[in-house]
């Protein structure tokens, strides 16, 4: 079941708490009187307000949360969580007041606190990286489904409760949404739940008041400039997840230069993975057959287990990711013949292996005949080149790539962009993606600009819109040929001047294919 996103997920049946018990338990300090309050959930929107909630006022970029407290007062809310400045500013409404000095930094815990989150966790796992996460998640999603576990993910693209399937907004939610998506978990009887971590996520506390049973790093590559100073800022960001308040074991992929790095700055117990050759780790990977439906692969870890299986995907690093799930697994106390088990050829699942299936991620849309179309999420330099070799693998005539680059986001990373794709492609067909409220004619310029830095550029063209771009592409392409376009993914929506217009890369690619005569 799929359902239109909904502001938050919340516990059907919450459990009141004494607003009085909050108090003691964190040794706040308050303002008005607290007999009698009893709170059911935590709020930071006054747009996502349910009677009994708490609402949280806090300071941010353009105005203060606290100054809506009459507005959230109206909505339900039954006391406010602030700061000395917001106190001020909602003394007004007559709610009472809970103080704090820094509303962020206390949300995780007060709201695991609320929804009692961690009485009794499920078996919690994180992924965190530049490129892979959202694929790890998914892939260690199916399994645990195949192990006949009733599952929960939170990712960039959806969230899950057992069956139920919900649009993600963010890659991980802010802290009171969390642990109420959690609390919402636990009344559907979820054993265990899978949530990409991004680095945003641990700079801004939104897992706060969470300690993973196993957490993974995939890779750091450049990418979020705009949100951290340089690539030591944006690694020591990732590193976070590593200490003994976030996970209890780790599992660290040495594909990138990166991996070694957790490995020594790591304050948990951690196991290493590789499925480069020539490094050593504890659990190496062997890329056994590549075809356009998957990718088989044989992981070799301590004492000579071995496992062979396949992921769904193309592509030697999705292989890895699917490797690095089980490892995921194992570090939680699965045994590997288990999963071996769980993974074989069923009624199901014929051709055996890990049965997932990721939105977005080098998905193939196209029919059995004419070019072979895939929409991807990648956006960062190195996830191109990943996905654009993987592709090559996989196709008899040229490649043929679409892309665009996001406006007001990290544009220090435009020229590699352009470079790897021109570079890794035959045909380049650059366009517009989420411009927001950048010049797309301008955006499109430093694309091209980097395409002209590949050392054998491919054929550039710059065609805009996209809905044109991917005609263009389709009618360039011809049998035998794959065409990728990377940048939209699963996302159903392009955001212009503020604005999420409605739009979908795989209905459009869809489109094209048969206004060209393709099935």
């Amino acid at each position: 079941m799929t359902a239109r996103i909904p502001t938050v997920l919340r516990p059907e049946h919450p459990s009141a708490r004494a607003l009085s018990g909050l108090v003691e338990e964190f040794g706040l300090d308050y303002r008005g009187s607290l007999d009698g309050i009893e709170i059911t959930g935590v709020t930071l929107s006054t747009d996502d307000l349910h009677p009994g909630d708490l609402y949280v006022g806090m300071p941010g970029a353009v105005s203060h949360g606290a100054k809506y407290a009459e507005k959230a007062r109206k909505g339900g809310a039954v006391a406010i969580l602030t700061d000395a400045a917001g106190a001020t500013l909602a003394d007004s409404s007559g709610l009472p007041m809970l103080l704090v000095e820094a509303p962020r930094t206390a949300l995780g815990a007060i709201s695991a606190w609320v929804y009692r989150t961690m009485e009794h966790p499920p078996l919690l796992f994180g992924t965190t990286g530049t490129n892979g996460k959202t694929s790890v998640s998914y892939l260690l999603e199916g399994i645990l489904r195949q192990l006949g576990l009733v599952s929960g993910l939170s990712s960039t693209a959806e969230r899950h409760i057992g069956d139920l399937t919900v649009v993600s907004r963010l890659t991980t939610p802010e802290a009171s949404e969390m642990h109420a998506l959690l609390a919402r978990m636990r009344e559907s009887e979820v054993r265990a739940v899978v949530i990409e971590v991004s680095a945003q996520a641990l700079s801004r506390n939104r897992v706060d008041g969470l300690l993973f049973d196993v957490v993974a790093f995939t890779n750091l590559s450049h990418d979020h400039l705009d949100d951290y100073a340089d690539m030591e800022e944006y690694f020591q960001a990732k590193l976070a997840l590593f200490q003994p308040d976030r996970g209890k074991r780790g599992v660290i992929s040495l594909d990138s230069p990166y991996g070694q790095r957790v490995v020594e700055e790591s304050r948990i117990p951690i196991t290493t993975i590789s499925a480069t050759p020539g490094v050593e780790a504890e659990w190496m990977v062997e890329i056994v057959e590549e075809t356009a439906a998957y990718t088989e692969f044989t992981l070799t870890g301590p004492e000579d287990r071995t496992l062979t299986t396949r992921v769904p995907l193309i592509g030697w690093h999705m292989a890895a990711n699917g490797a690095l799930a089980i490892v995921m697994l194992v570090e939680a106390g699965f045994e590997l013949e288990a999963i071996g088990q769980a993974l074989e050829p069923s009624e199901d699942n014929p051709g055996g292996g890990i049965d997932a299936y990721l939105p977005g991620r080098t998905e193939r849309i196209s029919g059995d005949h004419g070019p072979t179309v895939y929409v991807d999420f990648g956006h960062s330099p190195d996830a191109f080149e990943q996905t654009l070799q993987a592709v090559r693998k996989v196709t008899s005539g040229r490649v043929i790539m679409v892309f665009g680059a996001d406006g007001d986001r990290d544009a220090t990373k435009r020229h590699e962009m352009g470079r790897v794709a021109a570079e890794y492609s035959d045909v380049l067909v650059i366009t517009d993606h989420h411009p927001r409220y950048e010049d797309p004619t301008s955006i499109r310029a430093t694309l091209v600009e980097g395409a002209a830095l590949a050392a054998s550029p491919s054929d550039v063209h710059e065609v805009s819109p996209p809905e044109q771009a991917i005609r263009a592409a389709v009618q360039l392409a011809k049998e035998g040929d794959s065409i990728l376009w990377a940048g939209p993914g699963h996302q159903d929506y392009r955001d212009i001047e503020g604005v999420r217009t409605p739009y979908s890369a795989r209905d459009e690619a869809r489109a094209a294919l048969l206004e060209a005569g393709w099935a």
